[in-house]
């Protein structure tokens, strides 16, 4: 079986799989890999350096004609797509939520695709495939080093000959992996960390990494969503928009990671919860490209709202490369050997629930039934 590796399009200093992932899968020696020309030069990564893991250096052309399967950051545009026979396998991120059309467009070509952010991350198994976790923990590392970059004051307390500093405030807002990160570079760096989740469960994560966790009675969980946040009562979003206001202007830092799949991304910070809050503090907004938790977030873009910095980036792990791409390799690496079988041919066991419902689409159908349900 051939891999083929591309190089990435759009605005993004990522790569799919670093040497040391294909010296990996050469261990299987019925295997190839092809790399596009400069595939990795963004994460510093030569071409002499996969030419030493074993893999073979071509063109795009070449490579889309000669792989089996293809791998990719973010996933093929339409026109690629729609020069591709239906022979061909994909694997990467498609976003199929926010992309419906390209998802109409691998139906029609009968391509089998396999979007990364889809895997089961209920299962224990996943993990080591698990990109969104991976890529969300460079994010809440990247997120904080940017709002304390922006910010007008020192994050820890300081005793000084010219006084005592008082330390930052920062509110992180979800505490999934991104929020957790922030949580613990926050402390790390010595501020005073509140973090707000309406899981209730996730309290002893925020309380081990050094933060106060922010509660608000009656929040509604469902153990099938798979560790994300659900859509909350009416009653529910009004305790929590008061006591988010109430932390959120006495704030020097606010990271908003909260996301729901396949919807707007909910508002958390309102228009005039900014206008409370104090001229020099910043916000960062990971949910930027869902529509962002605040009201005056646009996506990759810096907002100056009398004052108030408001940094809307969903792509920080593009800002760290390196080992952004060396997590998110190894978890390509680790489904791509699912899909292998004896003699390094291809095997598509849709018994394996990982294979299953990573799956989008598949000889000319949409696999994923939340997907297949917002194009009907």
């Amino acid at each position: 079986m051939v891999i083929g590796l591309l190089k990435e399009t759009v605005d993004d200093n990522r790569v799919a799989l670093m040497p040391e992932h294909i010296i990996d899968l050469l261990k299987n020696e019925d295997l190839k890999v092809l790399v596009e020309d400069n595939a990795g030069i963004a994460s510093f990564i030569n071409n002499e350096q996969y030419k030493d893991a074993g893999a073979q250096i071509l063109n795009k052309k070449d490579i889309l004609d000669k792989s089996d399967l293809i791998v990719k950051v973010n996933g093929l545009d339409v026109e690629t797509i729609k020069n591709l026979d239906d022979s061909k396998v994909l694997v990467s991120v498609f976003n199929p939520f926010h992309n419906l059309e390209k998802v109409k467009v691998l139906c029609d070509k009968k391509i089998s695709s396999f979007s990364l952010d889809l895997i089961p991350r209920t299962s224990s198994r996943g993990q080591s495939m698990d990109i969104l976790s991976s890529m969300a923990t460079v994010a809440g590392y990247k997120a904080v080093l940017t709002a304390a970059a922006n910010n007008s004051k020192f994050f820890p307390m300081l005793m000084t000959a010219a006084g005592t500093i008082k330390p930052a405030k920062v509110l992180i807002l979800g505490a999934g992996v991104a929020g957790l990160q922030a949580i613990a570079t926050a402390k790390r760096l010595g501020a005073v960390v509140y973090a707000f989740d309406v899981r209730a469960a996730v309290k002893e994560q925020v309380e081990s990494l050094g933060g106060r966790f922010v509660e608000v009675e009656g929040a509604k969980e469902d153990a099938s969503a798979g560790g994300y946040a659900i859509e909350q009562s009416e009653e529910y979003k009004s305790k929590q928009a008061q006591l988010i206001h109430d932390h959120a202007i006495s704030s020097d830092i606010i990271i908003t990671t909260a996301q729901i799949p396949g919807k707007k991304a909910p508002l958390l910070i309102q228009k005039e919860t900014v206008e409370s809050m104090k001229s020099g503090s910043v916000i960062v907004d990971l949910a930027a490209s869902t529509g962002g938790n605040t009201a005056m977030t646009k996506n990759n873009e810096t907002v100056d709202y009398n004052g108030i910095k408001i940094i809307g980036n969903s792509n920080f792990p593009s800002e760290l490369s390196t080992d952004a791409s060396k997590m998110f390799g190894k978890n390509v690496s680790n489904f791509v050997k699912l899909m292998i079988a004896e003699q390094g041919k291809l095997n598509i066991n849709f018994e394996d629930e990982l294979i299953a419902g990573t799956c989008l689409t598949y000889e000319g159908k949409v696999l994923n039934e939340r997907v297949e349900k917002m194009l009907n």
